[in-house]
């Protein structure tokens, strides 16, 4: 496609206002604190009792990540169409109940419909549903307020990790996740900030397209409006989205094998949580006047330098600690620039649909990565698993800056 194709137009913002934005925000803290941090404190604990090995246990998270992948079109359509909340109180529920299933769970089977659960609630709570229903109520003016809401979900694991392993050694692990399970469900009532269901005609006629392109074996394939930019960004969702779900079961035992115990290895994980927040504060403060694909060159630089700073100083407290928050500052900038950029490359009326499409198949080849990690763990070592680590955020990163060629600055929506 030629680079001198026409800018692509913005939609003027509605109105957001900031307690929509504080409530987004606290429920995204609950959820990613409860549901996607939970397997990195409990393994140990359900492992040493249950008698599981450590492969079956990480499974459940990855079976809930490809049920969050099977489910990913579908929810960000209902979330095009009818708005977020109904689909997030839903999420919060659902976790609710896969907590309490898997506080309950002696036998196998109830601990993995409990991360089916857990699963469907991830996809229906987290940011990626966020991020939808901020753009259905605001379309591409959403993208500054993105960066807000993943202020405070940066904190999900500062909070939730020590408090988690408070509440386990009080109550132990079945006590810590029932406690959970109120937890969530008293977040559910956050998301009543959100604007009741409403239909927009183009989201019909898109659903109706939809439709149709389901009977014809097509459903949830945009067409990029830049050539190899639905690719690229997928390519950047997955890389991201697996070193992501790898680092929340294994970034601790990372810290481990750097020789730190683990009391010290839980403090060091704080500075993951610091950086997410002084990365994400950047973009609320300055970098909404950068296009959402120039930013994106940032988050695989930083992941970079954070497992070079783990490879070659990770020994040291300042070059564990550096580790710890480069990866959360490069995690975070991810996380804002996977939810921006769609709003100024694809359509944004049909965010949802699109983000979907592509995390369907992300979620499901990131499944993988919590027993991968463990596995490399177990027979390669730590510093193999960084090395690979290593090479995926150098994949980011390439992608990133191919994907910012291809576009060219200018012809993205500031």
């Amino acid at each position: 496609m030629s680079t001198h194709a026409p800018p692509i137009s913005v939609e003027p913002a509605a109105r957001i206002s900031l307690s929509l934005l504080v409530c987004l925000g606290l429920s995204q803290v609950v959820g990613w604190g409860t549901l996607h941090y939970l397997i990195g404190l409990f393994a140990a604990p359900i492992e040493r009792e249950l008698g599981w090995s450590p492969t079956f246990v990480q499974g459940g998270f990855s079976l809930a990540l490809v049920i969050m992948g099977l489910a990913s079109y579908r929810v960000g359509a209902w979330i095009d169409r009818h708005g977020g909340r109904a689909a997030m109180m839903m999420g919060c529920w659902l976790g609710a109940a896969g907590c309490l299933l898997l506080a309950g769970a002696h036998g196998k089977t109830q601990f993995v419909v409990a991360w089916v659960f857990i699963g469907l609630a991830m996809r229906l709570a987290l940011y990626d549903s966020a991020f939808a229903s901020l753009a259905h109520v605001a379309g591409t003016g959403a993208k500054r307020h993105i960066a807000f809401i993943t202020l405070f979900g940066g904190f999900a694991s500062t909070v939730f990790w020590p408090l988690g392993q408070a509440m386990a050694d009080a109550w132990g692990w079945r006590g810590a996740l029932v406690a959970y399970a109120v937890l969530l469900a008293l977040s559910s009532l956050l998301h009543l900030a959100l604007p009741a269901s409403r239909h927009r005609r183009e989201n019909d006629k898109a659903s109706a397209q939809d439709a149709s392109g389901a009977r014809a074996g097509t459903a949830g394939t945009p067409t990029a409006p830049v050539q190899g930019a639905y690719l690229l960004f997928a390519v950047i969702a997955l890389t991201v989205l697996f070193l992501q779900t790898a680092m929340a079961a294994q970034f601790l035992e990372l810290l481990r094998g750097r020789g730190w115990d683990a009391a010290t290895a839980v403090t060091l994980s704080m500075l993951l949580g610091l950086g997410q927040f002084a990365g994400r504060f950047s973009v609320a403060l300055w970098a909404h006047r950068v296009d959402a694909v120039r930013l994106n060159l940032m988050p695989g630089a930083y992941l970079c330098l954070a497992f070079a700073c783990y490879l070659t100083v990770g020994r040291t407290l300042w070059g564990a600690g550096a580790f710890a928050f480069l990866y959360g500052a490069g995690n975070g900038l991810a996380t804002i620039t996977r939810g921006a950029m769609p709003l100024v490359i694809f359509d944004a009326s049909a965010y949802g649909r699109t983000v979907g499409a592509v995390l369907r198949p992300a979620f499901a080849l990131a499944a993988t990565a919590p027993m991968v990690f463990a596995f490399v763990v177990a027979q390669a070592g730590h510093t193999v698993a960084a090395v690979a680590a290593l090479a995926i955020s150098a994949t980011t990163l390439a992608a990133s800056v191919l994907l910012y060629l291809r576009v060219r600055p200018g012809r993205v929506a500031h």
